[in-house]
């Protein structure tokens, strides 16, 4: 059965009252759920909701990333978890934002941990964020790690807009391009075919063509659509359902000629960049590689972590594991690990690394839009360049012959 997220209040142990979230397959489920954890739900209080982002502006990654930052900033100078809620959550300029930050500090308030606070809202607060409070608040170095966590989210959220960046040009103009040749060709062409059926001449076999082009989109124009949307509609739901079609794609974006050293450097980036935070932070080297596993971005890297994650519990070291794969681990990443891991500075070394990747990165992102502006405009003029010659072609034809004449 699918679950749905409540929101439920109502009174612990204490005679305190307390609220948060809860995912569940119903409501009954969720009063349950709260009487083993020794709370008494308030009748009518178990509502379910569709989420912080579904009314209004929607929470972003990058409004965690700052919320991660200013909290960090505030307990550093001593200010109060609870103060430092109110302080950041009142008049945030997204409301949904703000809204999840009170919540998150009514739980607090009410006696729990922050990263159980946090655990209540899974959408917002992955596994990663979670485990590195949690082992803020038992080593009682909270306010060093959520300086490492906002670090880790400004980092991994820069690393994504690069490669949104890098991804979000070519598939613009390449939608602007289908949309206007199709313009061109409901509403342009057909104008000029009947002007040119006035001809009494034969017209060149491209115009030809481009005009039978232009009656079958007239006449067809829906089922296309209907079969881009099914397609893309059928390629996600199969991304997503089918593990083996994900690692498929993965895979093959890894080999792709540009596109493919982009992704690579990105997941090394990533990798890098979790593992140093977590092992910093005092998490085991077995545990935190499943969350480093989760955080790559490629199913091809994940399934590669876990391979390392089980050599690692059997004793085998890091970077002994990592050289069993160097398609994957380039040599300099390998050659860093074994370093930290003699040295006893294997976070240092990592961060190193991922610092590497990620100037990699920026650097590959620019190579490729500097690469892709020339290629792209190249298809443009090929295609609606095109759609207007094969238009202009009849005139020509008739101005030589005129001119014959």
């Amino acid at each position: 059965m699918a679950s749905a997220t409540f929101r439920w209040e109502g009174k612990n142990s204490k005679g305190a009252i307390v609220r948060g979230e809860m995912s569940a397959p119903n409501a009954d489920a969720v009063k349950l759920e709260l009487r083993k954890q020794g709370i008494t739900p308030k009748p009518g209080k178990i509502k379910k909701k569709g989420g912080f982002g579904k009314s209004g502006k929607k929470i972003t990654p990058g409004d965690i990333a700052v919320f991660s930052r200013q909290l960090a900033t505030m307990m550093k100078a001593g200010v109060p978890m609870v103060q430092a809620f109110d302080i950041v959550g009142q008049g945030h300029k997204n409301p949904n934002m703000g809204k999840l930050i009170m919540a998150i500090k009514a739980d607090v308030e009410a006696g729990g941990t922050l990263a159980n606070a946090l655990r209540k809202h899974p959408l917002y607060f992955d596994d990663l964020f979670v485990s590195l409070v949690d082992a803020g608040e038992q080593s009682g170095a909270l306010e060093t790690l959520l300086d490492k966590i906002a670090t880790y989210k400004e980092k991994t959220e820069a690393l994504k807009t690069k490669i949104k960046k890098a991804l979000t040009y070519p598939i613009s103009v390449l939608v602007v391009a289908v949309i206007v040749s199709a313009i061109l060709l409901i509403f342009v062409v057909p104008t000029f075919a009947d002007l040119f059926s006035g001809f009494g001449a034969d017209l060149p076999a491209f115009t030809l063509w481009v005009v039978g082009l232009s009656d079958f989109m007239i006449a067809w124009w829906w089922a296309l659509l209907l079969g881009i949307v099914g397609l893309v509609t059928a390629f996600f739901q199969a991304k997503k359902r089918s593990r083996k079609f994900a690692e498929f794609l993965d895979r093959l974006v890894l080999k792709l000629p540009m596109f493919g050293p982009l992704q690579h450097s990105s997941a090394i980036a990533r990798f890098a960049r979790t593992l140093s935070t977590m092992f910093s932070a005092g998490v085991p080297l077995v545990e935190a590689m499943v969350s480093v596993a989760g955080a790559s971005g490629n199913s091809v890297f994940k399934k590669e972590i876990l391979r390392v994650r089980d050599d690692i519990a059997s004793g085998t070291t890091l970077a002994a594991s990592l050289s069993q794969n160097q398609e994957l681990f380039p040599n300099m990443l390998i050659q860093m690990v074994g370093i930290g891991e003699e040295s006893g500075a294997l976070d240092e070394m990592l961060a190193k690394v991922a610092d590497y990747y990620e100037d990699q990165v920026d650097n590959a992102v620019d190579n490729l839009t500097a690469m892709m502006e020339p290629l792209i405009m190249s298809f443009l003029a090929v295609v609606i360049g095109g759609l207007v010659i094969a238009m202009y072609l009849p005139v020509f034809k008739m101005g030589e012959v005129v001119g014959g004449g």
